[in-house]
Formats: structure tokens, C-alpha cells, sequence
């Protein structure tokens, strides 16, 4: 068979809601009464494989067809090693491209949608079907590209981690987050829910829930005569030069404080994390969770706009 490219072609996956369900409960049988004991469509879970599956099989034929085809489990991401000439596919939903980007070094991504009646897919512009024509555009630089800010966060041991959509730093149970914020000249002990630092990509997501919610409160506040003012919140574009960090539920006492609670982070004003919890601190992104840095006391993160982008195929 002659290949279009001897440059490998490394094709994403994930798990489905029902291999999800199949690892918890051991069989279909169990996780099928799980889910109609609690008046669930169980039907609706194996539609969902199906539909993915076959995705997954036809994209994996069409992609043998022009290169060498390696299959990698998202699970595998943290530690799988990209070649520099490697072309990505990531099949899934709109989380496995962010899940994928941040591992990836200008290798560029290519998102598929696996099923467009059930997700929106803002980052999954392609179909299976379009791979055969969108792969070779790629290979010959043919195709246009989005350059994708990505966040940093660096410990003071040298660990880093890199985000796509956006870094929490904190507590990885419900109990408060304790630390310093240093930004410039400013200094600010909190007791909080942690701190959602956003980029531009990201800003559409869990930032988004998170102005959604303030508008909210905001103006239920103004509803009983409380003093509030509205600040302006930036329209973040994909590749924009900066990040914009927000502390959730920030608790005022007399050892902290709620005055440095959002602002933009860039390289000449970068945000430091110092923390002050003696267990259970952490950094993750782009919700992650199971890839994580410990951030308990003595660490201490800086973060400010990745040394590198994030490049999606459009």
C-alpha cells in the first residue's frame, strides 16, 4: 500500500460513559440495573458507544490508509512522547482536544466531532469523513492553523504544568484553600475556593460559569439595597497574549482578605501562589484531576502566558 506520509499519524481516544459504567460495575448487566433502577435510559449510553466506536473504527481505516497509525488512550497522554512530525487526531468531545493540546509541541490537532447530533463541538470543526481530505492539507501545509495560548504554572522545585483551557490551583477536597497571591507590588492572604486561572480558549468555560454566577449575585445583591460595582470583564480571543485569573468564594477575616480577587496575568505581571495547606493542595488543568502537582506548604507557583501554543487545524 502505498501512504501518503511516513510521518506517523497518532489518533486520541477516550473512554464512553459506558466503559465508565462497565469498569465500576463489571458487567453491562450490573450497570444497566444501576442505571434504570435510578430511572436512567440506559439505551441512551449504548447508542452513545455505538456511535463513538464506529467513529473511532472508520476514522482508524481511513488514517491507516494515508500514514502510519498509532491509537493512544487519553489516559496515556502525561506520559506518551510526540514526534516533531507527528499530525494529531483527537476523537471525542470538546475536553479530549483541550486534554490533548497541552501535551503536544506545534504538533498540529485535528478535532473530530464522533457525533454532531449529541455534541456542540466548538473545537471539533471536522467529521470522520473529512479526515481523508483535511490530512493531506495538513501534510503539505495547505490547511489553515489556530495558534491556541496556553497557561504556565512553574513550582519552586522546577515542576511545571501547562494548561489549555485553565490551571486550578487549591484544595482537592471541599474543604478551603489557604495561600498568599502575589501580583506586583500587591500581596493578598486568602481563604478561598481556589483560584481559576483562564485563557483565552478557556474563557468560554469554567470562566464563564464563573462571571455567569457573579453577574448573578450581583444582581440579586441590588435587589436588597447593597452597594455593589460591575467591572468590566475582558473579551478573551484564543491566542490572546494574556490570562485572566479569578478567586471563587473568597472569605474575608482577620487573616485574610477579598481585595485581589481577578485580574489579567501576562509576562510582565505574572501571578504568584504561595501556599499555606499542609496537605491536600494541588494544581491541575484543564480538569484533569488524576494529572496533578502537589501544592502543599513551602510550594510556591508562578504563572504567567506558556513558552509555548497550542495549534488547532481549522
Amino acid at each position: 500500500m502505498d501512504r501518503l506520509t511516513e510521518s506517523k499519524i497518532v489518533l486520541i481516544v477516550r473512554e464512553t460513559r459506558l466503559e465508565e459504567l462497565k469498569a465500576r460495575f463489571n458487567t453491562v448487566s450490573q450497570a444497566r440495573f444501576y442505571v434504570e433502577h435510578l430511572g436512567g435510559d440506559f439505551s441512551d449510553y449504548e447508542r452513545e458507544e455505538a456511535t463513538y466506536h464506529q467513529a473511532v473504527n472508520e476514522a482508524s481505516q481511513l488514517l491507516t490508509q494515508l500514514g502510519r497509525l498509532q491509537v493512544v488512550h487519553r489516559s496515556f497522554l502525561p506520559n506518551f512522547i510526540f514526534g516533531a512530525s507527528d499530525v494529531v487526531v483527537a476523537v471525542g468531545q470538546d475536553g479530549l482536544v483541550a486534554n490533548t493540546l497541552k501535551y503536544l509541541e506545534g504538533q498540529p490537532l485535528i478535532g473530530v466531532n464522533p457525533d454532531p447530533s449529541r455534541y456542540d463541538g466548538k473545537l471539533l470543526p471536522f467529521q470522520v469523513r473529512d479526515l481523508t481530505a483535511v490530512v493531506p492539507e495538513v501534510l503539505r501545509r495547505k490547511r489553515s492553523l489556530k495558534q491556541v495560548t496556553m497557561a504556565k504554572a512553574t513550582l519552586n522545585d522546577g515542576q511545571v504544568i501547562y494548561a489549555v483551557n485553565d490551571l486550578f490551583i487549591g484544595s482537592k477536597s471541599h474543604g478551603s484553600a489557604r495561600y498568599t497571591l502575589h501580583r506586583g507590588e500587591m500581596n493578598e492572604r486568602h481563604s478561598s475556593s481556589g483560584v481559576i486561572v483562564s485563557t483565552g480558549l478557556g474563557s468560554t468555560g469554567w470562566f464563564s460559569s464563573l462571571v455567569a454566577g457573579a453577574q448573578g449575585l450581583i444582581k440579586g445583591i441590588s435587589q436588597i439595597d447593597c452597594e455593589v460595582s460591575r467591572t468590566d470583564l475582558p473579551a478573551l480571543k484564543w491566542d490572546s497574549p494574556y490570562l485572566v485569573f479569578t478567586v471563587r468564594e473568597p472569605f474575608p477575616s482577620q487573616t485574610t482578605t477579598t481585595k485581589l480577587v481577578f485580574g489579567k496575568v501576562d509576562h510582565a505581571m505574572p501571578l504568584s501562589v504561595e501556599s499555606h495547606m499542609p496537605e491536600k493542595g494541588v494544581i491541575f488543568s484543564d480538569g484533569f484531576e488524576s494529572d496533578f502537582l502537589e501544592f502543599n506548604s513551602g510550594a510556591r507557583a508562578e504563572v504567567t502566558v506558556g513558552d509555548r501554543q497550542g495549534i488547532l487545524v481549522i
